[in-house]
């Protein structure tokens, strides 16, 4: 026998006893940049996965020999981030949208009302049926006024209308469904308006008074929860978004959310604020927390003010461009101290919608009654949008965390500094000055109030311009992020905002392997390429969710 031959069977036994020596693994992901976003904001190579999380990070070679695993994808020298987290949106809403006609980028009243017409015409609204709608912004219109229902009443005499402003705190009715919701000339509501001019309903309510109208609509069936749902969730996967913060459901669709992510009908992971409704309030205190490895529900999204689009935002002193007129608190502020004592006692977080600065402190003091001083209840405001320079401070003495959507900057400043004049703009959108409080800061976009693109949220905050590149200098650039302070928004600090910075956010041993590959290095790529990047795949707990095609 020769020396090769008896080498042979000597070398297979090696072979095979190193092979069993190695730990399974279900995939290896080689040949990438991957931003780990871990402590030191490290970079590696490869990563190791198995079970939905990840085993290892490194060098390809190192894990090649310490895994077995049964798959391998050649990332082809593409860059890998954590699966983005959008800390404040309204998935269930958005899927909704899908569904409604698309009022988002219209830039008069008269497209409004073509675009209903299309979509009556194209869905085969019958008679008697609701149309809905959202997405006008009358700040886009060449006369940037509340329009009237009178165009309205004319073309859908036998069809109630509800179209409601990209905000959420305004919509146009027409008389049709202001007679099926009884509303009258002289209507009063605390926390809402209904506009009259003339001694005539022009059609305008303003936040608490769109429920009037809304309250009306036949509610969804659960095929068309679903179908909402599952359309959301495709085109977020397709964003590389892996977690949304949903900000204001009812019970009722968080059990509809645990039925379809129990059965494998929705993959995508949701952190769940439950509306300030007493029935919420009941279902939590008999559940306790939820928490599974998709659905994670602790909070309640209160609702301060209105929005500054619809001078609804309360504000300290009267609009700069409206005198007299300061907006308005949803509710009365021993409200606020009762759901906060009630939140309190219980251990839940409150994440409160605040936007003027007279709501923002309103709130802000509320809070510090409770939390007095440094804690871990990660108490939340959402917005923050307006800030008194006065009460910057309240944030981190209370560690209470702005939850800001870099994008209302760069859509609102064509007309803040209108509505808050020159002084008070400086407190406003001041991303860079509420981070300094805590140290850090959760980003989201509010979509559908926003787009969904978390792109646009990373060239707002770190660019401070819109789409178009304007302005040439970034608005009010001493409050834009750097990129890192930007993608840790995205990440793990959004991670952090919802108690989950242990599981996700970065891309570490015994993390969950939710994870993006991208087309360009958002961290190196020109301004200029910012929101041309591209996902390739996005991964939820290693299993591909989305491809582009």
């Amino acid at each position: 026998m020769t020396m090769k031959k008896m080498l042979l069977p000597a070398l297979t036994a090696l072979t095979l006893f190193s092979c069993s020596q190695k730990e399974k693994a279900d995939l290896i992901v080689f040949n990438a940049t991957i931003y780990t976003v871990d402590p030191s904001f490290s970079t590696t190579e490869a990563m190791a996965i198995k079970d939905g999380k990840i085993l290892a990070t490194g060098k390809p070679d190192e894990l090649e020999a310490k895994f077995d695993a049964k798959e391998k994808l050649d990332a082809a020298g593409k860059f890998i981030y954590p699966g983005f987290i959008d800390a404040h949106a309204h998935f269930a809403g958005y899927g909704n949208s899908l569904q409604r006609v698309n009022l988002v980028g219209t830039e008069s009243w008269e497209e409004v009302i073509e675009k209903t017409k299309k979509f009556a015409m194209d869905h085969a609204v019958k008679p008697g049926e609701w149309i809905s709608g959202r997405g006008w912004d009358q700040n886009d219109w060449a006369t940037k006024e509340f329009p009237g229902k009178e165009a309205l009443d004319l073309v859908f005499k036998d069809n109630p209308v509800i179209l409601t402003r990209i905000d959420g705190h305004a919509a146009i009715a027409n008389q049709k469904a202001l007679d099926i919701a009884g509303i009258q000339p002289g209507y009063k509501l605390v926390g809402g308006e209904v506009e009259v001019k003339n001694g005539k309903l022009t059609g305008i309510l303003i936040d608490n008074a769109i429920d009037l109208v809304s309250s009306k609509i036949p509610g969804q069936t659960k095929e068309q929860f679903k179908e909402a749902l599952k359309d959301a969730e495709k085109n977020c996967f397709a964003v590389g978004l892996t977690t949304i913060d949903d900000c204001g459901l009812g019970f009722e669709a968080v059990e509809g959310i645990r039925a379809m992510q129990a059965n494998g009908e929705l993959k995508m992971r949701l952190y769940v604020m439950l509306s300030d409704e007493p029935k919420n309030y009941d279902y939590l205190e008999k559940t306790g927390i939820i928490k599974t490895d998709r659905l994670h529900v602790r909070s309640f999204k209160v609702y301060g003010d209105g929005a500054l689009g619809s001078r609804g935002a309360c504000l300290l002193a009267p609009y700069s461009d409206k005198p007299g007129h300061s907006g308005f608190l949803l509710s009365q502020p021993e409200h606020f101290d009762s759901v906060a004592s009630r939140i309190f006692q219980k251990g839940f977080q409150m994440c409160t919608h605040a936007i003027g600065d007279s709501g923002n402190r309103t709130l802000l003091n509320i809070y510090a009654k409770y939390l007095k001083g440094k804690n871990d209840l990660r108490w939340r405001i959402e917005h923050a949008q307006v800030v008194n320079q006065n009460d910057f401070v309240l944030f981190g003495v209370n560690a209470i965390i702005p939850s800001v959507q870099p994008t209302h900057a760069t859509s609102d400043m064509y007309w803040a500094g209108d509505r808050l004049g020159n002084e008070r703009v400086k407190g406003a959108y001041a991303f860079k000055q509420l981070l300094q409080q805590n140290g850090w800061i959760p980003l989201g976009t509010d979509f559908p109030v926003e787009d969904i693109s978390p792109f646009k949220t990373f060239y707002a905050a770190v660019v401070r311009k819109d789409a178009k590149g304007w302005p040439g200098g970034g608005y009010q650039p001493e409050n834009a992020l750097t990129r890192e302070e930007a993608l840790k928004g995205m990440t793990i600090w959004a991670a952090k905002a919802n108690f989950e910075e242990q599981e996700k956010g970065s891309l570490e041993k015994g993390k969950l392997a939710d994870f993006i590959i991208l087309d360009k290095d958002m961290m190196k790529a020109d301004e200029n390429e910012l929101l041309k990047i591209q996902v390739i795949k996005t991964f939820v707990g290693g299993e591909k969710v989305y491809e582009k095609k």
